[in-house]
């Protein structure tokens, strides 16, 4: 099987699907391997560090999306529609429910699609928890620059300092994004608040972090932290589906001027109702007094980082993909979004 990994076209991604040390497995496997060249520059991968791990280097996308399996990052860009076709295997990020001219292009083209972030093993998402985990940790870190004064927020030190008070950090959703988040922000010295519906990962977060203040959520708990926010993350998951609208506009309006909304859910549509999609051009957009970030690929900012934890999450599918028969393996059937020009998630036909 020849496997296919392009470089990446949506605006500032600078990931790559997998690293050099990936490729040598890969390649030991038998496996041809066909990387774009400049596939990894921006992850600190040079074509020759490639090229050494036996991959093939070759100039051309058209080449790429020749191979039997293409495994990227992000979900194909315009650019990348007229080379799908059918019998191609995609292995990728898709989020195909913020998505729709992707979905139909897979559909059209009968295209066998496999989305990391619903591959399930033993109830959990594998391919999705390291690029939550550092979406949730730039989602405070983006808070902490755009509270600065220059940059248009209240000024607004989150941590405070000496005698001040902390700045209030409100995350919604538990979950690995969320924890993150999170763990972060309290590790600066803010005051953390996190909402759930799920006791149990509540439980699991504050048992371990005793400085975060855990809540179940419900619209009365979310409108009585918002007043006092500084920042407020959104990190809520549907696995598949598009995120629920859970800070409706009205609820928005009790947040003070000058503070930082950043929805890690606009992946699959956001949970803030109303943001719209960001990128690294501009990461942020300012409406009525609040700042709304809603990056699409936030760990591309982090690409070396990004890269190397997501490789080595990947492979071992990879693998398996490269040289099994998928269609009984349950965690591929739990990834399958499109085959044959069908809808085949739960997910994706509600």
């Amino acid at each position: 099987m020849k496997i296919g990994i392009p470089r990446e076209r949506k605006p500032l991604e600078g990931r790559v699907a997998l690293t050099p040390l990936a490729v040598r497995d890969l390649v030991t496997d038998g496996r041809e391997v066909m990387l774009e060249t400049g596939a990894g520059i921006k992850a600190g991968f040079s074509d020759e560090d490639f090229r050494a791990a036996g991959a093939q280097i070759v100039y051309s996308l058209e080449a790429v999306y020749a191979c039997d399996l293409v495994v990227k990052v992000k979900e194909p860009q315009p650019e990348e529609f007229p080379l799908l076709r059918p019998g191609l295997m995609l292995f990728c990020y898709l989020h195909l429910a913020a998505c729709p001219d992707v979905l139909a292009q897979l559909l059209e083209k009968q295209v066998t699609a496999f989305a990391f972030e619903t591959l399930t093993v033993s109830g959990r998402l594998p391919l999705l928890a390291p690029m939550s985990a550092i979406a949730g940790r730039i989602a405070v870190q983006i808070g902490m620059h755009y509270l600065q004064q220059p940059e248009g927020g209240a000024g607004v030190l989150l941590g405070g300092v000496m005698n001040t008070p902390p700045g209030k950090v409100v995350v919604l959703g538990a979950g690995t994004a969320g924890s993150h988040a999170a763990i972060m922000a309290s590790a600066l010295g803010a005051d953390v608040w996190v909402l759930d519906q799920s006791e149990a990962a509540l439980e699991a977060l504050h048992s371990q972090h005793r400085s975060i203040n855990a809540l179940r959520y419900d619209e009365r708990a979310l409108a009585m932290l918002l007043p006092d926010t500084d920042l407020l993350i959104g990190a809520v998951l549907l696995p598949g589906a598009e995120a629920p609208h859970l800070v409706t506009r009205a609820m928005q309006d009790k947040l003070p001027r000058g503070r930082i909304v950043v929805d890690i859910a606009i992946d699959q549509g956001g949970c803030v109702e109303g943001i719209r999609p960001t990128d690294w051009r501009q990461p942020i957009y300012w409406e009525n007094g609040l700042g709304y970030a809603a990056v699409t690929n936030m760990p591309g900012a982090v690409p070396r980082t990004s890269a190397q934890a997501l490789s080595r999450a990947i492979l071992p599918h990879v693998r398996f993909l490269a040289g099994d028969d998928w269609h009984s393996d349950r965690a591929f059937r739990s990834a399958l979004a499109t085959e044959k020009g069908q809808v085949m998630h739960p997910a994706l036909r509600s």
